[in-house]
Protein backbone atom coordinates (compact mmCIF):
# COMPACT_ATOMS: atom_id res chain seq x y z
CA UNK A 1 0.00 0.00 0.00
CA UNK A 2 1.42 3.73 -0.85
CA UNK A 3 0.43 6.80 -0.52
CA UNK A 4 0.25 7.65 -3.88
CA UNK A 5 -2.29 4.31 -4.63
CA UNK A 6 -4.42 6.17 -1.31
CA UNK A 7 -4.71 8.95 -4.08
CA UNK A 8 -6.17 7.15 -7.25
CA UNK A 9 -8.56 5.55 -5.02
CA UNK A 10 -9.55 9.12 -3.70
CA UNK A 11 -10.12 10.18 -7.13
CA UNK A 12 -11.64 7.70 -8.34
CA UNK A 13 -14.40 7.54 -5.48
CA UNK A 14 -14.70 11.23 -6.35
CA UNK A 15 -14.81 11.52 -10.03
CA UNK A 16 -16.55 7.69 -10.60
CA UNK A 17 -14.66 7.46 -14.09
CA UNK A 18 -10.86 5.82 -15.01
CA UNK A 19 -10.04 8.77 -17.25
CA UNK A 20 -11.01 11.74 -15.63
CA UNK A 21 -9.60 9.91 -12.46
CA UNK A 22 -6.25 9.50 -14.08
CA UNK A 23 -6.42 13.17 -15.29
CA UNK A 24 -6.71 14.36 -11.87
CA UNK A 25 -3.43 12.51 -10.70
CA UNK A 26 -1.64 13.39 -13.73
CA UNK A 27 -1.16 9.40 -15.26
CA UNK A 28 -2.59 7.44 -17.64
CA UNK A 29 -5.43 5.63 -17.05
CA UNK A 30 -4.31 2.10 -17.46
CA UNK A 31 -1.39 3.41 -14.53
CA UNK A 32 -4.31 4.57 -12.15
CA UNK A 33 -6.41 0.78 -13.35
CA UNK A 34 -3.24 -1.53 -12.84
CA UNK A 35 -2.40 -0.06 -9.05
CA UNK A 36 -6.19 0.46 -7.95
CA UNK A 37 -6.47 -3.41 -8.84
CA UNK A 38 -2.84 -4.10 -6.82
CA UNK A 39 -4.16 -2.26 -3.98
CA UNK A 40 -7.71 -4.64 -4.35
CA UNK A 41 -5.21 -7.46 -4.01
CA UNK A 42 -3.32 -6.49 -1.49
CA UNK A 43 -6.18 -5.82 1.06
CA UNK A 44 -8.49 -8.43 -0.08
CA UNK A 45 -11.73 -6.25 -1.00
CA UNK A 46 -13.30 -4.64 -3.84
CA UNK A 47 -13.31 -0.87 -3.84
CA UNK A 48 -14.91 -0.29 -7.00
CA UNK A 49 -17.75 -1.74 -9.00
CA UNK A 50 -16.86 -1.43 -12.39
CA UNK A 51 -19.97 -2.81 -13.72
CA UNK A 52 -22.39 0.85 -12.83
CA UNK A 53 -22.23 3.81 -14.83
CA UNK A 54 -21.71 5.53 -13.76
CA UNK A 55 -19.07 3.69 -11.39
CA UNK A 56 -19.54 3.23 -7.58
CA UNK A 57 -17.98 2.64 -4.43
CA UNK A 58 -18.52 -0.99 -2.71
CA UNK A 59 -19.79 -0.54 1.11
CA UNK A 60 -16.38 -1.70 1.90
CA UNK A 61 -14.55 0.23 -0.51
CA UNK A 62 -16.83 3.70 1.32
CA UNK A 63 -15.07 2.50 4.48
CA UNK A 64 -11.42 2.42 3.14
CA UNK A 65 -11.97 5.72 1.26
CA UNK A 66 -12.61 7.23 3.85
CA UNK A 67 -9.46 6.47 5.98
CA UNK A 68 -7.48 6.89 2.90
CA UNK A 69 -8.60 10.65 3.06
CA UNK A 70 -7.94 10.89 7.14
CA UNK A 71 -4.36 9.48 6.62
CA UNK A 72 -3.52 12.39 3.15
CA UNK A 73 -4.81 14.90 5.73
CA UNK A 74 -2.25 13.45 8.33
CA UNK A 75 0.38 12.88 5.49
CA UNK A 76 -0.20 16.71 4.72
CA UNK A 77 -0.09 17.68 8.46
CA UNK A 78 3.22 15.92 8.87
CA UNK A 79 4.82 18.29 5.60
CA UNK A 80 3.25 21.00 6.90
CA UNK A 81 4.97 20.42 10.15
CA UNK A 82 8.21 19.34 8.92
CA UNK A 83 8.39 22.59 6.61
CA UNK A 84 7.80 24.06 9.93
CA UNK A 85 10.55 22.48 11.48
CA UNK A 86 13.07 23.18 8.55
CA UNK A 87 12.38 26.59 8.89
CA UNK A 88 11.64 27.44 13.07
CA UNK A 89 14.65 28.38 15.09
CA UNK A 90 13.45 28.16 18.75
CA UNK A 91 14.64 25.65 21.08
CA UNK A 92 17.88 24.35 22.63
CA UNK A 93 20.57 22.40 20.89
CA UNK A 94 23.49 20.32 21.11
CA UNK A 95 26.92 21.53 19.32
CA UNK A 96 30.12 19.77 19.84
CA UNK A 97 33.44 21.30 18.28
CA UNK A 98 36.48 19.90 18.41
CA UNK A 99 39.48 21.35 20.34
CA UNK A 100 41.73 23.06 18.26
CA UNK A 101 38.50 24.69 16.82
CA UNK A 102 36.47 25.57 19.85
CA UNK A 103 38.67 28.11 21.47
CA UNK A 104 39.14 30.03 18.84
CA UNK A 105 36.13 29.76 16.97
CA UNK A 106 33.60 29.74 18.95
CA UNK A 107 34.11 33.21 20.59
CA UNK A 108 34.05 34.57 17.52
CA UNK A 109 30.65 33.95 16.31
CA UNK A 110 28.27 32.97 19.24
CA UNK A 111 27.46 36.86 21.10
CA UNK A 112 26.64 37.54 17.80
CA UNK A 113 24.39 34.92 17.22
CA UNK A 114 22.89 35.13 20.69
CA UNK A 115 21.47 38.33 19.83
CA UNK A 116 19.88 37.57 16.46
CA UNK A 117 18.25 34.67 17.65
CA UNK A 118 17.46 35.05 21.54
CA UNK A 119 14.76 31.84 21.17
CA UNK A 120 17.81 29.92 20.71
CA UNK A 121 19.92 27.73 22.78
CA UNK A 122 23.00 26.81 21.28
CA UNK A 123 24.81 24.06 24.07
CA UNK A 124 28.32 23.93 22.73
CA UNK A 125 30.91 21.25 24.15
CA UNK A 126 34.33 20.56 23.10
CA UNK A 127 35.15 16.83 22.06
CA UNK A 128 37.07 14.83 19.55
CA UNK A 129 36.23 14.25 16.24
CA UNK A 130 35.77 10.39 16.55
CA UNK A 131 33.64 11.02 19.67
CA UNK A 132 31.63 13.94 17.77
CA UNK A 133 30.96 11.47 14.96
CA UNK A 134 29.38 8.62 17.36
CA UNK A 135 27.57 10.75 19.32
CA UNK A 136 25.79 11.87 16.18
CA UNK A 137 25.27 8.72 15.34
CA UNK A 138 23.39 8.08 18.54
CA UNK A 139 21.45 11.27 18.18
CA UNK A 140 22.80 12.38 21.53
CA UNK A 141 24.20 15.50 19.47
CA UNK A 142 22.69 18.20 17.13
CA UNK A 143 25.36 19.70 15.42
CA UNK A 144 29.14 19.13 15.16
CA UNK A 145 31.56 21.09 13.53
CA UNK A 146 35.09 19.48 13.07
CA UNK A 147 37.51 19.11 10.00
CA UNK A 148 36.33 16.87 6.63
CA UNK A 149 36.17 14.61 4.88
CA UNK A 150 35.11 11.88 6.97
CA UNK A 151 33.03 10.24 3.79
CA UNK A 152 30.53 8.31 6.71
CA UNK A 153 27.48 7.58 4.90
CA UNK A 154 24.85 8.60 7.51
CA UNK A 155 26.66 11.77 8.09
CA UNK A 156 25.83 15.74 6.13
CA UNK A 157 28.71 17.84 5.58
CA UNK A 158 28.67 21.22 5.17
CA UNK A 159 31.93 23.10 4.49
CA UNK A 160 32.45 26.24 6.23
CA UNK A 161 35.81 27.80 5.43
CA UNK A 162 39.34 26.17 4.94
CA UNK A 163 41.74 27.04 7.40
CA UNK A 164 45.60 27.31 6.24
CA UNK A 165 48.32 25.87 8.24
CA UNK A 166 51.17 27.58 9.50
CA UNK A 167 54.94 27.40 10.84
CA UNK A 168 55.54 27.69 14.18
CA UNK A 169 59.17 27.87 15.16
CA UNK A 170 61.52 28.56 18.44
CA UNK A 171 63.15 31.65 18.86
CA UNK A 172 66.73 30.97 17.28
CA UNK A 173 65.35 28.49 14.15
CA UNK A 174 66.26 29.32 11.14
CA UNK A 175 63.25 28.88 9.13
CA UNK A 176 62.01 31.85 11.21
CA UNK A 177 64.40 34.11 9.17
CA UNK A 178 62.19 33.50 6.32
CA UNK A 179 59.16 35.61 5.39
CA UNK A 180 57.27 32.17 4.50
CA UNK A 181 58.19 28.57 4.30
CA UNK A 182 58.15 25.82 1.81
CA UNK A 183 55.94 23.18 2.93
CA UNK A 184 57.87 20.28 1.44
CA UNK A 185 61.24 21.29 3.03
CA UNK A 186 59.70 20.40 6.77
CA UNK A 187 60.16 16.91 6.21
CA UNK A 188 63.98 17.53 6.34
CA UNK A 189 63.07 19.69 9.82
CA UNK A 190 63.59 17.53 13.18
CA UNK A 191 61.98 18.05 16.78
CA UNK A 192 58.47 18.43 15.66
CA UNK A 193 56.24 19.11 18.50
CA UNK A 194 52.84 17.42 18.41
CA UNK A 195 49.29 17.57 19.84
CA UNK A 196 47.99 14.04 21.35
CA UNK A 197 47.23 10.93 19.79
CA UNK A 198 43.46 10.89 18.56
CA UNK A 199 43.56 14.37 17.69
CA UNK A 200 42.66 14.91 13.77
CA UNK A 201 45.12 17.97 13.72
CA UNK A 202 48.26 15.84 14.76
CA UNK A 203 47.62 13.23 12.01
CA UNK A 204 47.54 15.83 9.49
CA UNK A 205 50.60 17.62 11.15
CA UNK A 206 52.20 14.20 10.53
CA UNK A 207 50.39 13.70 7.06
CA UNK A 208 52.41 16.68 6.00
CA UNK A 209 55.57 16.66 7.66
CA UNK A 210 56.33 12.54 8.03
CA UNK A 211 56.07 9.57 5.54
CA UNK A 212 54.31 6.99 8.43
CA UNK A 213 57.95 4.98 8.72
CA UNK A 214 59.62 8.38 9.91
CA UNK A 215 56.37 8.94 12.80
CA UNK A 216 56.89 5.82 13.97
CA UNK A 217 60.64 6.26 14.27
CA UNK A 218 61.51 9.83 15.17
CA UNK A 219 61.73 10.76 18.32
CA UNK A 220 58.61 13.22 19.43
CA UNK A 221 59.40 14.68 23.13
CA UNK A 222 56.02 15.79 24.04
CA UNK A 223 52.22 15.48 23.33
CA UNK A 224 49.48 17.73 24.76
CA UNK A 225 45.69 17.98 23.93
CA UNK A 226 46.40 21.65 23.88
CA UNK A 227 47.43 23.77 21.12
CA UNK A 228 48.49 26.74 23.50
CA UNK A 229 50.58 23.93 25.56
CA UNK A 230 52.59 23.36 22.54
CA UNK A 231 53.27 26.66 21.80
CA UNK A 232 54.65 27.63 25.02
CA UNK A 233 57.12 24.16 24.62
CA UNK A 234 58.22 25.63 21.01
CA UNK A 235 58.85 29.05 22.79
CA UNK A 236 60.79 27.62 25.17
CA UNK A 237 62.48 24.90 23.55
CA UNK A 238 64.21 24.02 20.07
CA UNK A 239 61.85 22.78 17.79
CA UNK A 240 58.83 23.77 15.38
CA UNK A 241 55.17 23.09 15.13
CA UNK A 242 52.46 23.73 12.67
CA UNK A 243 49.30 25.39 13.84
CA UNK A 244 45.65 26.70 12.40
CA UNK A 245 46.28 30.08 11.61
CA UNK A 246 43.11 30.88 13.81
CA UNK A 247 45.36 29.88 16.51
CA UNK A 248 47.97 32.59 16.50
CA UNK A 249 47.83 36.32 16.54
CA UNK A 250 49.40 38.35 13.28
CA UNK A 251 52.17 40.01 16.02
CA UNK A 252 53.60 36.95 17.15
CA UNK A 253 57.17 36.45 16.13
CA UNK A 254 56.98 32.70 16.18
CA UNK A 255 54.79 32.20 13.66
CA UNK A 256 55.64 32.42 9.59
CA UNK A 257 53.17 31.64 6.54
CA UNK A 258 53.58 28.48 4.59
CA UNK A 259 53.98 29.33 0.85
CA UNK A 260 51.54 28.21 -2.30
CA UNK A 261 50.49 25.64 -2.45
CA UNK A 262 49.18 26.47 0.96
CA UNK A 263 48.31 23.34 3.37
CA UNK A 264 44.54 23.96 4.32
CA UNK A 265 42.20 22.01 6.66
CA UNK A 266 38.46 21.83 5.86
CA UNK A 267 36.11 22.97 8.73
CA UNK A 268 32.81 22.00 8.38
CA UNK A 269 29.67 21.76 10.19
CA UNK A 270 28.03 18.40 9.92
CA UNK A 271 25.16 16.76 11.20
CA UNK A 272 23.03 13.06 10.73
CA UNK A 273 21.07 13.08 7.56
CA UNK A 274 17.54 12.68 9.27
CA UNK A 275 17.82 16.26 10.99
CA UNK A 276 15.59 18.55 9.27
CA UNK A 277 16.54 21.94 11.22
CA UNK A 278 17.38 23.89 7.68
CA UNK A 279 17.30 27.70 9.34
CA UNK A 280 19.71 26.52 12.41
CA UNK A 281 22.38 25.21 9.96
CA UNK A 282 21.91 28.35 7.49
CA UNK A 283 22.35 30.56 10.80
CA UNK A 284 25.13 29.11 11.72
CA UNK A 285 27.18 29.14 8.86
CA UNK A 286 26.22 32.37 7.94
CA UNK A 287 27.44 33.99 11.33
CA UNK A 288 30.64 31.85 10.86
CA UNK A 289 31.40 33.09 7.57
CA UNK A 290 31.06 36.41 8.82
CA UNK A 291 33.61 36.49 11.27
CA UNK A 292 36.44 34.55 9.54
CA UNK A 293 39.05 35.98 7.28
CA UNK A 294 38.14 36.33 3.51
CA UNK A 295 40.85 34.85 3.04
CA UNK A 296 39.66 31.58 4.03
CA UNK A 297 37.68 30.84 0.87
CA UNK A 298 38.84 27.92 -1.10
CA UNK A 299 41.14 28.81 -4.06
CA UNK A 300 43.84 27.26 -5.83
CA UNK A 301 46.91 28.14 -4.23
CA UNK A 302 45.40 25.72 -1.43
CA UNK A 303 45.48 22.10 -0.94
CA UNK A 304 43.06 19.57 1.88
CA UNK A 305 45.26 17.95 4.02
CA UNK A 306 43.04 14.74 5.36
CA UNK A 307 43.30 13.26 8.63
CA UNK A 308 40.89 9.89 8.45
Amino acid sequence: MTIQQLEYIIALDTYKHFVNAAEHCFVTQPTLTIQVKKLEDEIGIVLFDRKKTPLTTTREGEKVVEKARQILREVAGLKQMISHEKQDLKGRFKIAVIPTVAPFLVPLFVGHFAEKYPDTILEIEELKSELIIEKLKKDSLDLGILVTPIEEDSIHEIPLYYEPFVFYGSQHHPLLAKKSIDPSTLKKEGNLWLLDKGNCFRNQVLNLCLSKEEADNKSIYFDSSSIESVKRMVRHYNGFTLLPQLSVEKSDPFYRPLSEPIPVREVSLICHNTFVKEALIDAIRKEVLAVIPPSFKKNDNYFRVNWR
